[in-house]
């Protein structure tokens, strides 16, 4: 995809970003105060070591995906693993190569940082971004659990 750039948030990304993520929330049935979107959108431009990063995916000028992501401690490796913790791309240019950019973006990023690892969770419904992640990566056969 030649006109397509996946890039680093920038302050004035926050409509764009929010109307981005709202879709995302939308897809898992999900809903957040608005403070919860300018914390998020803060940190991720805070460039604190060890807090959420953000990109975007833009596309013939326009943002159509983004993707969230954390370096973190991990017990059993020295150095820090990523996890990809958001993944969207708008439904209108699905299939066109967007969502495999930003998990490659990721990928790069956790290279650099010299990353061991990097994971991410999904749904079981969700079919069309297996498809995808089947091809970028292993499935495991770990099962989340979370306290009620």
């Amino acid at each position: 995809m030649p006109d397509l750039i996946i890039r680093p948030l920038h302050s004035s990304d926050r409509q764009a970003w929010a109307r981005l993520w709202q879709g995302y929330l939308a897809y898992y049935e999900t809903t957040l105060p608005d403070h919860i979107y300018e914390s998020s959108f803060a940190r991720m431009l805070s460039g604190a070591p060890n807090e959420f990063q953000g990109r975007l995916a833009i596309l013939d000028g326009e943002p159509v995906g983004l993707v969230h992501f954390l370096f973190h401690r991990h017990g059993w490796k020295i150095e820090n693993v990523c996890y990809l913790q958001d993944l969207y791309v708008d439904p209108a240019v699905r299939r066109a190569g967007v969502a495999r950019a930003l998990i490659e973006a990721v990928y790069a990023e956790a290279d650099a940082a010299g990353a061991p690892g990097l994971y991410w969770l999904t749904q079981d419904f969700n079919k069309t971004a297996r498809g995808l992640y089947d091809q970028v990566a292993k499935v495991t056969p770990f099962i989340k659990y979370q306290r009620s």
